[in-house]
């Protein structure tokens, strides 16, 4: 697999609380010099990048990185987003409606935040470190009747990062309509390419321009 076919599987991603506009415009501009699949940054950023870079596949976050924010707040944010340009959106599940097994609201808010997003693509990240193999196979299925796009791995800010282990998981419990987004943790171009080969159409880190054209080892987000 040569360095431009795995750039179109990148969500080239700043979420860092302290990022700047310089940065973000950095990030754009290499987005477009090894187009990549997206940008994925804050959403007070959204509309300044899709202003400058109105060709830029532009991805923001909702809930994030922790998912407990109520579903009104999150339709609320994502509404935003997508009026000031966004074109993904990757919302954070509410974790405590896992452990409290109320799953039912779960699906009902990624529902509602698809019927937001419409044609454009919703994410949907489980946040994987905090789950057991059984609460996954769950999410799979609630993903999948919630008719979100992704289901992705992790925000890259919690305990731990993507697993090729929950990407099996996944591929044996979704839906044929829903794809595969691993994030965090994704450190070498060996990574990159073992997250495409087990199915991921999309891989979110900050550090692919730094792996593919210099083999750094770094740190995702």
């Amino acid at each position: 697999m040569t360095d431009n076919e795995i750039f179109g599987y990148i969500d080239h991603t700043l979420l860092r609380a302290t990022s700047t506009w310089e940065e973000i415009k950095k990030l754009c501009e290499e987005a477009l010099e090894y187009k990549t699949a997206s940008v994925c940054i804050p959403p007070s950023f959204v509309k300044s990048a899709k202003t400058i870079f109105p060709d830029l596949n532009v991805c923001t976050v909702i809930g994030f990185p922790l998912g407990y924010s109520t579903t009104e707040t999150k339709t609320f944010e994502a509404k935003t987003a997508l009026a000031e340009g966004a074109d993904e959106l990757d919302m954070v599940i509410n974790q405590g409606d896992v452990k409290s097994k109320t799953f039912d609201n779960i699906e009902k808010e990624i529902t509602a935040l698809k019927k937001e997003a419409g044609s454009k693509i919703l994410k949907v990240i489980i946040e994987c470190c905090y789950l057991t193999d059984e609460e996954k196979i769950k999410l799979c299925a609630i993903v999948t009747n919630s008719g979100a796009d992704y289901i992705k791995t992790s925000t890259g800010f919690g305990t731990g990062g993507a697993l090729l282990s929950d990407i099996e998981i996944f591929k044996k419990h979704i839906g044929k309509n829903v794809k595969m987004k691993a994030a965090g943790g994704v450190k070498t171009r060996e990574d990159l390419i073992n997250f495409i080969e087990a199915g991921c159409m999309r891989i979110g880190t900050s550090s692919a321009v730094s792996i593919l054209t210099t083999g750094a080892k770094t740190n995702t987000y």
